[in-house]
């Protein structure tokens, strides 16, 4: 996990969202991964997003995950999906994504939305304590892997966790081709 320093996620509350900070909390004693396998790491926060986190924590862009909340309406009604990819890959939006919300057409959520509706930071939003209601959908190559780094809610700190446990999240699906390699 490069140069991050890491801690059990559930003694460092402090480094997460509020959201994110109540998921890990109710965090299923059931599930395949325990709780204590997720992990935080501060960082600086003018370095949260993607290309300047790895570089300067020594990240691999293929252990780097993003999570983008994605928006479509249908019948006048706004659905929102959160979709969890690896930095090396781009989301399809308008194939995949746009299908699995089950609207015409899909695009990023703006920004203010996002945030607002997550109760998360921008460039920090991550897939664990999103709204209910809204799926997650969650690239089988980030599945695959065995440890992924994710935001935490806010900028300046970053969740590692095994990439199978995104899969066990409320309302999480596996898709298939999620996201294609960027060229």
């Amino acid at each position: 996990m490069g140069t991050l320093r890491t801690e059990s996620a559930r003694t460092r509350l402090d480094l997460l969202a509020p959201p994110v900070a109540a998921a890990v909390l109710g965090w299923p004693t059931q599930a395949s991964v325990p709780v204590d396998d997720i992990l935080v790491a501060p960082i600086d926060a003018t370095l949260a997003d993607t290309a300047a986190f790895c570089a300067a924590y020594e990240v691999g862009l293929d252990l780097s995950a993003n999570c983008v909340v994605v928006a479509g309406k249908r019948e006048g009604v706004t659905r929102y999906a959160a979709c969890v990819i690896l930095a090396t890959t781009r989301a399809d939006v308008n194939g995949v994504v746009r299908r699995q919300l089950d609207v015409r057409k899909a695009s990023f959520a703006p920004m203010e939305e996002a945030v607002e509706l997550s109760g998360m930071e921008y460039g920090g939003i991550t897939p664990l304590g999103l709204p209910e209601q809204w799926p997650i959908l969650v690239d089988e190559r980030v599945v695959e892997a065995k440890y992924v780094i994710v935001g935490s809610g806010v900028r300046h700190s970053k969740i590692a966790l095994p990439g199978r446990a995104l899969a066990e999240l409320p309302n999480a699906r596996v898709v298939t081709d999620l996201a294609r390699p960027v060229a």
